[in-house]
């Protein structure tokens, strides 16, 4: 084991408590922190400690990729560390957005490369970005959409001429989504500001008291952005510590606010439709999102042994495992395939490998090669690991 040095990214959204918080720093921090990255994507990789020097995670998986891979990953996924794991802190909401699949990807990336270089491109890599996010705080995010007939309810209710047509899409179920998110994204621009306010404004009684306590948020934040309506469109789901959601290829989503530990393929492509200073392309997300109903969006845990849980998704990139020890359970013993990567959320816990041990903290990180074999846990805390899907796992020995 290693220990791992995560950059932070200071978008306007981040709070200035969570991470610093977490990892003993002064609090508030100097400026925003939105997300703590711990891998190789060359966007922000994550530094490790060589000879008193600190070298950049992907020198160091170039130097040795063999051992700290694994053959399979190697082979699998042409020498990248294919996953990235995040320490995410909203403190404001993020943009409407959704990923591409891997076909939409390799597509769009190639298509990217003839465009002039001073012109934005959507895809700054060939690869798709599933997410799952997990609570390590209470966490509120826009996920998936939900019952297009009770979004219609909700915009009816406002009773608002200009956007009938809108509620007329939605009633029609499933099949009029697209059309009702693409008149939405596209409402005329001068006219913006006017629909947010009426519909910030107007008070729709305790029947819909979430729906509109979400609006004038979104509302304060985005003042002539129809973004804000959108949202009314998706699951608004609160997550209490432990608890997850997954974000597949074309599901919209929007972080709001909380902490929560992420767990991705290592991918930046991001197509956004709103709620966002940053480049919108509605063309774009059109193309790549998936219009149908979410009905549940939590992902469900599964306990793999005593103390550690994981979250199943389907795709080979990675897998997220979770090991919480205590005063009755206070060692576990995992035995995993390929590389990881660990991150501390509450506590002290020792994590051993065949190379070496390190003591992991909140917000603090660890690294191990793919050749380290089993991992011993010892202490009191909770520690999350990342690692490529490929893996099995073995429960405690």
């Amino acid at each position: 084991m290693e220990p791992l040095y995560g950059p932070i990214r200071d978008y306007a959204w981040g709070s200035r408590t969570v991470i610093a918080g977490l990892q003993g720093r002064s609090v508030p921090s100097a400026g925003p922190e939105a997300e703590l990255w711990l891998g190789a994507h060359p966007g922000s990789p994550a530094m490790v400690c060589q000879q008193d020097a600190r070298i950049s995670l992907v020198e160091l998986l170039a130097a040795e990729p063999s051992r700290w891979l694994g053959d399979e990953v190697l082979a699998r996924f042409d020498g990248r560390l294919p996953f990235l794991m995040k320490l995410l802190a909203p403190e404001a909401p993020l943009s409407l957005q959704a990923h591409p699949d891997p076909d939409q990807a390799r597509s769009g990336y190639a298509a990217d490369q003839d465009l002039p270089p001073t012109a934005h491109r959507n895809y700054v890599d060939p690869y798709h970005k599933p997410e799952v996010l997990v609570a390590i705080a209470p966490f509120e995010a826009l996920c998936g959409f939900r019952d297009p007939r009770e979004s219609a309810a909700v915009l009816e209710a406002f009773d608002i001429p200009a956007l009938k047509p809108v509620v007329a899409c939605l009633r029609t179920g499933v099949a009029g989504l697209r059309d009702a998110v693409e008149r939405l994204l596209t409402w005329p621009a001068v006219d913006r500001a006017a629909l947010v306010e009426t519909v910030r404004s107007t008070d729709l009684g305790p029947a819909y008291t979430d729906d509109q306590e979400l609006v004038r948020r979104l509302a304060g934040w985005y003042p002539a952005d129809p973004g804000v309506l959108v949202a009314l469109l998706l699951n608004h789901v609160r997550l209490e510590p432990g608890t997850a959601i997954w974000m597949p290829a074309g599901n919209l989503h929007a972080y709001l606010r909380g902490a929560g530990v992420e767990i991705m393929a290592a991918s930046d492509n991001v197509l956004r439709g709103g709620l966002t200073p940053k480049h919108v392309d509605i063309g774009e997300l059109l193309r790549v999102l998936r219009f149908e109903v979410l009905e549940d969006p939590l992902l469900a845990p599964a306990p793999v042994a005593p103390g550690v849980v994981t979250w199943p998704v389907p795709v080979d990139d990675f897998a997220l495992y979770r090991v919480r020890l205590d005063d009755d359970l206070p060692e576990a013993r995992l035995t995993l395939t390929g590389p990881r990567v660990l991150l501390g959320a509450t506590g002290a816990v020792l994590v051993r490998d065949a190379a070496g041990a390190v003591t992991v903290e909140p917000g603090r990180a660890a690294i191990g090669a793919a050749d380290g074999g089993e991992l011993v846990f010892s202490g009191r805390g909770e520690v999350f690991v990342g690692v490529a899907g490929l893996s099995d796992i073995s429960g405690l020995a």
